[in-house]
């Protein structure tokens, strides 16, 4: 029987069992991990996609609608299903971060150290508990993923996955949703410029184990400045739409930003994140040239959005990471930011096309 969505209920039920399994592997190597297999998927399928139709004589346009929705080949099943995608692999690792770090006495922090929930490289090994909770989390964010896609809302789905999963994680574990500021404010980061920490009973962790932390702790000690984020989305949004022009892949700069996510894994200092600077502006550029518009429009539409990506990401770190006490990840925030507003620019008749963005 045919049920919401044009999903049967077999296909929800394979779904379902997919995604536990995704979002606990995600939890066993670790959210960032999983997410720089994320870009990996993209990266290679839509490669394949761009090649293939090549072979075929295909141009920029014809392979943006190949790859229509969210992506052809093994980009959708793989990249953005329930096997790496985010609302699922990286999700369940997030959820379980939180989790292993509350009831979990292994996961003490260091002294000036981050809340080792935060610690979303690290990978939580075998615990049949803690992929048990990575593999809930993954079921949600699949469903989340789903129901916003189903319903046409008009945001990016995987990233609506990303961050109400994170958001339940809070409130199921125990954790603050925002935390209390210890500066001027939410958006004040001098108490880290300061060295400033917390300590006693302000810093009891869980389990009772008391540690130094940092009063304020940005999620990118590298990348918080205002006027260096806005440079940084300024050349990656140039970019991500530039690659669009010549290839006409909805999702190879996100692949590529993400990707490049393995070298931050790795210890590599002062790495970018840039995927939610890469994916508006790739979006945005595509939007305009299927309306006709030159590739100079496109680089200067992409560069602005690239810049929106970038400044609402660091408000979002600044509001939701830096005062609590789990990994709330500024970028899926915000994309659904972006995509929201490139959404209702092709409501409104601004743009005839949305991208991979639903639409009612």
């Amino acid at each position: 029987m045919a049920i919401a969505f044009g999903l049967t209920a077999v296909d929800m039920l394979v779904l379902a069992i997919a995604a536990f399994a995704g979002g606990a592997f995600g939890a066993s190597i670790g959210a960032l991990p999983a997410f720089c297999f994320t870009g990996f998927m993209v990266l290679i399928g839509e490669a394949g996609n761009v090649v293939s139709e090549a072979f075929v004589g295909g141009s920029p346009d014809v392979i943006s609608g190949a790859a229509g929705g969210y992506g052809a080949g093994i980009v959708g099943p793989l990249a953005f299903g329930p096997v790496f995608g985010p609302h699922v692999a990286f999700a369940g690792g997030v959820a379980a971060a939180a989790y292993a770090a509350k009831y979990d006495g292994m996961y003490e922090p260091d002294d000036g150290d981050y809340h080792p929930a935060k610690d979303i490289a690290y990978a939580l090994g075998t615990r049949p508990d803690v992929l048990a909770v990575g593999g809930i989390f993954g079921i949600l964010g699949m469903a989340i993923r789903q129901t916003s896609g189903g319903l046409g809302v008009p945001i990016d789905p995987p990233a609506a996955g990303v961050i109400l999963t994170a958001v339940i994680a809070r409130l199921v574990f125990g954790y603050p949703v925002i935390g209390r500021a210890r500066g001027s404010g939410l958006l004040d980061m001098s108490p880290f410029e300061s060295g400033k920490m917390r300590s006693g009973e302000e810093v009891a962790t869980d389990g009772g184990v008391a540690a130094e932390r940092p009063a304020v702790e940005p999620w990118l000690p590298h990348q918080y400045k205002w006027t260096h984020v806005a440079m940084l989305g300024l050349v990656t949004g140039i970019l991500g739409a530039y690659i669009f022009a010549k290839t006409g892949s909805l999702f190879l700069p996100f692949g590529i930003s993400a990707a490049s996510l393995l070298f931050l894994n790795l210890g590599v200092e002062k790495f970018p994140v840039t995927h939610h600077m890469t994916l508006p502006a790739t979006f945005v550029a595509s939007m305009a040239m299927t309306d006709g518009a030159s590739v100079l429009v496109a680089l200067g539409l992409g560069a602005f959005f690239g810049i929106l990506g970038a400044l609402f990401g660091e408000v979002y770190q600044r509001i939701f990471y830096a005062h609590s006490d789990t990994h709330f990840d500024p970028p899926a925030a915000s994309i659904i930011t972006t995509t929201l507003i490139l959404g209702i620019l092709a409501l409104a008749g601004v743009f005839t096309t949305s991208a991979a963005i639903p639409l009612p």
